[in-house]
């Protein structure tokens, strides 16, 4: 009797409404419980919780209550439940993998990212993802047999009205009950993920359009006035360079190695395998960590956000930071006017710059972004020998890719400034199953950290590799080379399963140990000078530009950079992370909590003195961030001529004809050509490069492939 009583309800047209509306409540509250880490305190953040998703979801379905043809109200209802599934599915899959939700900015990116990232999304769906769409297939279905009939009554206008205004209601009462528990959510914004614990996937979205559209108004409303403020800012910030370091490096290459998602905490790790014996992760960087000839620091943080590596690369290279939604790269990267690092160094030191690549040039719009930047050379995927053997989604992997960059490295006019991106080492860290295969994987039940340790001995070895290469060619004693982390390796939402691999108990695991993970290695190797060692001053990727060029001898008083030279004894110590967290040498704040840097302990209770010093350094953060935002926002390069920079002709750059400009080039410097190749003689230094398997390495029996083309992960 039941039975038939809800079927006849659902028969209704305001039946079968209700029914949709409460299938996307439980898919957002099981979102909610078992996707989304939104940090739930109290039983208020719980009741709110559970409504937020009630006014959105009534207010956008309702839209169809008004469309009175029966056929066509159904079909509304169902697209824009389809529509509402689709978000919310979206912010799952993207959650997975960035711990974030997802922006309008990312939306509209999300095109020059796309490419190379089949196999890797497919790896984020699990086995009961579908049944967030399983409902919308059944009810399909249901209504084409007319198992669910279509209600020919019209809903009366009035019905309509006072379930849109029902909706609106509940939501006035839930943004009054989430600002009684947060003040100031809208206003301040705090972080998304406040945004959606507090309001829902939906409202979260809306408000975040308009965000998006009032920051685009900023750049068609900026003046050179602005900039004013921002050069101020960044006068006052300036840390003068150490006197004794200065231009010691002066004149020589520099080569940025890109590790490529590799974290603090491998250096000098040892893996133990099931046996129990240890097994050193990364036994060359290590070295070089501990060479004295290595400037190197054990609290240099990543400060990336949504455009990851897109994000350190912009930190690197510019000393801004990215955006807070979306990657700057994708979405500015092509528009906006830059003095970044490149071209910097080409018009005040004659330097010649490339980056190279072995994936698509338009992953995160690089072959447009580059030119803003001032790179000569972008050598991607199209100069690389690339095979379902020797690469996987994000490219080529990094021991063929070192070595095949030779050939355009020894052809690069002296003194040149070079960026290797490396990608091997990136999630999901799958296991080899070639000759490159042997390094033990970690036991723990998330596979994604079993197989991080293997990928990262891969990306050590082809690194030594290309030392080996450079000491042989006689480049290694003229250059500068740089290795960086650009992020997180293992999210934080898999830090927990992570602890005990790194002496720590998942279940103290808290918002300290999480900020820790965002150390990331930062070593800045230079052949011939004996003055490095371990540093342990605070700092960030936005600091790495002036500590570069105060090393070249570069004067970058009237440059406008955000960060400070990490080696000056002017600099402060403060990072500042994108979302407004920051760690100091006294206090680290995290999403919220507040802890003392040096003993990891939670500071519940603030004393007066406390909290006017973590204000202070609140105040320097946001000034910080805003002072990026202003510049990339408004677009302010445009109106800055201070710096004594020209600017960069875009349409001189032609990334499809690298190889011949290089030899065009060298034909042109005659006698005069600094290159590798021509200091051979014309003779290629490609020979050079040795390169082994896992396997040859130690010994065990090989198939007799070389390692170009044996390193699939497949």
């Amino acid at each position: 009797m039941n039975k038939l009583k809800n079927m006849k309800l659902i028969n209704t047209r305001m039946g079968f409404f209700a029914l949709l509306a409460v299938l996307l409540w439980i898919k957002n509250i099981a979102a909610y419980l078992t996707e989304f880490n939104l940090g739930i305190e109290s039983m208020r953040q719980y009741f709110i919780l559970f409504i937020n998703p009630i006014a959105t979801t009534l207010f956008l379905l309702s839209i169809a209550l008004y469309v009175k043809r029966p056929k066509a109200s159904y079909i509304t209802m169902l697209v824009i439940y389809s529509v509402m599934t689709l978000l919310l599915f979206s912010n799952i899959v993207y959650y997975r993998e960035f711990t974030d939700f997802i922006t309008i900015n990312t939306m509209l990116g999300a095109g020059k990212v796309s490419s190379g990232l089949g196999e890797t999304a497919m790896r984020l769906f699990r086995p009961y993802d579908v049944l967030y769409w399983v409902d919308i297939i059944a009810l399909v279905a249901l209504l084409a047999r007319k198992k669910i009939k279509m209600d020919q009554r019209p809903v009366r206008a009035r019905m309509a009205l006072a379930v849109t205004t029902l909706s609106i209601m509940i939501f006035s009462g839930n943004l009054f009950m989430a600002e009684v528990d947060r003040p100031e959510l809208l206003t301040r914004t705090f972080s998304r993920d406040y945004l959606v614990k507090y309001l829902g996937i939906n409202a979260f979205t809306a408000y975040d359009g308009v965000q998006t559209y009032q920051a685009s108004q900023v750049r068609a409303e900026a003046s050179a006035t602005d900039m004013d403020d921002v050069a101020d800012y960044v006068k006052d910030h300036y840390a003068a360079p150490n006197d004794d370091l200065f231009g010691i490096a002066k004149g020589k290459n520099v080569i940025y190695i890109h590790l490529e998602s590799t974290q603090q905490f491998l250096i000098d790790y040892k893996l133990k395998d099931e046996n129990g014996v240890e097994h050193e992760v990364m036994p060359f960087i290590n070295s070089l960590y501990h060479d004295n000839q290595t400037f190197s620091f054990d609290n240099f943080y990543h400060q990336v956000k949504g455009g990851k590596t897109s994000d350190a690369e912009t930190l690197m290279d510019n000393s801004l930071f990215g955006l807070n939604q979306g990657a700057l790269m994708t979405q500015l990267g092509g528009k906006n006017t830059f003095q970044s690092a490149p071209d910097i160094l080409k018009q005040t030191q004659g330097y010649t710059s490339a980056v190279f690549h072995g994936n698509d040039g338009t992953f995160w719009n690089r072959n447009e972004t580059y030119k803003h930047w001032g790179y000569d050379y972008f050598f991607s995927k199209e100069y690389y020998d690339v095979n379902e053997d020797n690469s996987f989604q994000y490219g080529l992997h990094d021991k063929p890719f070192f070595q095949q960059s030779v050939k355009y490295l020894e052809q690069l006019q002296q003194p040149f400034y070079t960026k290797f991106i490396a990608v091997s080492n990136h999630f999901p860290y799958s296991q080899f199953t070639n000759d490159e295969s042997g390094f033990p994987m970690a036991q723990t039940d998330d596979e994604t950290i079993n197989g991080y340790f293997a990928t990262a001995n891969y990306l050590d070895t082809a690194v030594e590799e290309f030392f080996n290469y450079l000491k042989a060619s006689g480049l290694y004693d003229n250059s500068v080379i740089v290795l960086y982390g650009d992020h997180f390796g293992i999210s934080e939402s898999r830090n927990k399963s992570l602890a005990e691999l790194v002496g720590k108990s998942a279940d103290e695991w808290n918002s300290y140990d999480n900020a820790q993970m965002q150390k990331v290695p930062y070593m800045i190797h230079i052949p011939g000078q004996h003055d490095g060692g371990i540093n342990h001053t605070y700092g960030g990727q936005v600091d790495a530009l002036p500590t570069l060029l105060h090393l070249l001898g570069v004067d970058t008083t009237n440059y406008i950079q955000l960060g400070q030279d990490l080696l000056s004894p002017k600099h402060e110590q403060l990072v500042a992370f994108r979302n407004g967290d920051f760690v100091s040498q006294k206090y680290v704040y995290h999403k919220g909590s507040l802890y003392n840097t040096a003993t990891g302990e939670e500071i519940i209770s603030p004393t007066a003195e406390q909290t006017k010093e973590v204000d202070a350094l609140k105040e320097k953060v946001n000034k910080q961030l805003s002072a990026s935002d202003q510049i990339n926002n408004g677009d302010l390069f445009r109106f800055y001529t201070k710096s004594g920079l020209k600017e960069i002709d875009y349409s001189e750059f032609n990334y499809k004809t690298g190889l011949e400009q290089l030899q065009q080039a060298a034909q042109e410097a005659g006698k005069d050509s600094t290159s590798v190749l021509s200091k051979h003689d014309g003779q290629s230094t490609e020979d050079l490069y040795q390169t082994q398997t896992y396997k040859e390495l130690h010994g065990e029996t090989t198939t007799g492939k070389t390692a170009e083309s044996s390193t699939s992960e497949k």
